[in-house]
């Protein structure tokens, strides 16, 4: 289901990481070197001018729709022909009105606050120190991910609204959507007067490149990587710059016995169908068994309507109407972000089995449950371990725009600096700044 990145397999404890070829890792550190530079400028860039600069790479991107989509279109035919799944065809394909949907994120993103300055806390210490933690860019970001010529802009978007430059690899599957997209908002930055090194692009150097991004260390201040467990796995064990880890999305939606059926059928349809190739889509459905012989019949027929294959235990099986053909449910399958339409159900006897069964196997994105029992609900959410949890919605729900973040440069799964959609706040660190008046330590 997921892509392998590197040209070795991941480190182990103990073991040297792959060092990159020389060559490529002059010029990926010539390249942060640049990024650094041009960061500057933005140290003391006024809100006014990032929202004018954001709005002029949206109508840049605009203007070159028409490109941007035939370039796209020699990337979606590349990925068919070498087996591409559909689920991650839809994560690549680009059209005229997806090119404005990503522009148009770009402006909302203008019109968020802007995270640089603001006062975390502050206070005057009884010794009369005036004392401010403030939030302040990271400084350069690098963004490793597949396939997604979304997230070339997101990032951009993001960086630059938080005061950061950023250095990407795209990967091969968009090499010529990423190209495109890269120069026409390259050539916006120098007509705004700043510098194009803000936005870098290192896919020309391969995934040597990758590798000598992870290790540029004291030049790269953070990286993101976005993108399947293989890729995501192997940034984290091979990278000597600090990760924030974007995991996958084993997704679980619970339907509790309380639940109203057709509300349930309505979260899980659109949980798992609305768009099937995201991280943040159903990949397992948990069903109560009090509620199983109402809920089932109705919900795999829907299911398997859309056309999702179905792998159910022996219990789904039981409750299953004539013409949905399920396979029998095993742990490969309890483990899977199909990426696909694609769905494992099991029925559980419990709210404590149903919550073990999400301890055992979620990735720790998103879990969902569906009750009228606020009881059961309280105990959902305090009890499951994940980045997000969603209470009779969909986890569709999990997406730094819907959640009023604006876009979003991934979805956090770890538990340090960041978890959940990372937005422009989790692009910044802090500092400390304290006033006196001649102060000294007694």
């Amino acid at each position: 289901m997921t892509t392998t990145f590197g040209t070795t397999p991941p480190t182990t404890p103990g073991t040297a990481r792959p060092q990159p070829d020389a060559e490529v890792a002059a010029a990926v550190q010539d390249v942060a070197r640049r990024a650094q530079t041009a960061s500057r400028t933005l140290a003391t860039a006024t809100r006014g001018e990032k929202d004018a600069t954001l709005h002029a790479l949206a109508d840049a991107l605009v203007a070159a729709s028409a490109e941007i989509v035939a370039a796209n279109a020699e990337d979606v035919t590349r990925g068919r022909e070498n087996g591409m799944s559909d689920g991650l065809l839809d994560r690549l394909a680009l059209t005229g009105d997806r090119v404005v949907a990503i522009a148009d994120a770009l402006r909302e993103l203008a019109g968020l606050p802007d995270p640089v300055g603001e006062v975390v806390r502050g206070s005057t210490l009884p010794n009369g120190l005036r004392m401010r933690q403030l939030r302040v860019p990271m400084g350069v970001v690098g963004m490793i991910y597949e396939a997604r010529p979304n997230v070339t802009v997101d990032a951009a978007g993001l960086a630059l609204k938080s005061g950061n430059a950023v250095v990407l690899r795209g990967g091969s599957a968009a090499a010529s959507s990423n190209t495109v997209i890269v120069d026409v908002m390259r050539r916006a930055l120098e007509a705004r007067g700043l510098p194009a090194d803000l936005l870098q692009s290192i896919d020309r150097f391969g995934r040597p490149g990758g590798v000598a991004l992870m290790q540029a260390r004291g030049l790269v201040d953070l990286l993101v990587p976005r993108g399947g467990a293989d890729l995501i796995r192997t940034v984290v064990e091979q990278s000597t710059v600090p990760v924030i880890e974007t995991g996958t999305g084993n997704v679980h939606v619970y339907v509790d016995a309380t639940a109203d059926v057709p509300t349930a059928v309505e979260i899980v349809m659109n949980a798992k169908t609305q768009r099937v190739g995201v991280c943040n889509a159903a990949e397992t459905l948990l069903v109560h068994a009090d509620v199983a012989e109402r809920f089932l019949p109705a919900a795999l027929a829907a299911l398997g309507g859309a056309g999702v294959v179905l792998h159910g235990d022996e219990g789904t099986r039981a409750q299953a109407p004539e013409s949905v053909e399920i396979t029998p449910a095993t742990d490969d399958d309890w483990a899977t972000e199909y990426l696909a339409a694609e769905l494992a159900v099991r029925v559980v006897g419990s709210l404590d089995e149903a919550i073990e069964h999400i301890r055992t196997w979620s990735s720790g994105h998103t879990e969902a449950i569906v009750t009228q029992d606020l009881a059961a609900s309280e105990r959902f959410v305090a009890e499951v371990d994940s980045a997000a949890v969603m209470v009779n919605a969909s986890t569709r729900f999990t997406d730094g725009n819907q959640l009023g973040m604006g876009a979003e440069i991934g979805i956090s799964t770890q538990k340090l600096h960041a978890r959940g959609p990372m937005g422009l706040a989790e692009l910044t660190t802090t500092k400390w700044v304290v006033h006196g008046d001649g102060h000294v330590r007694p």
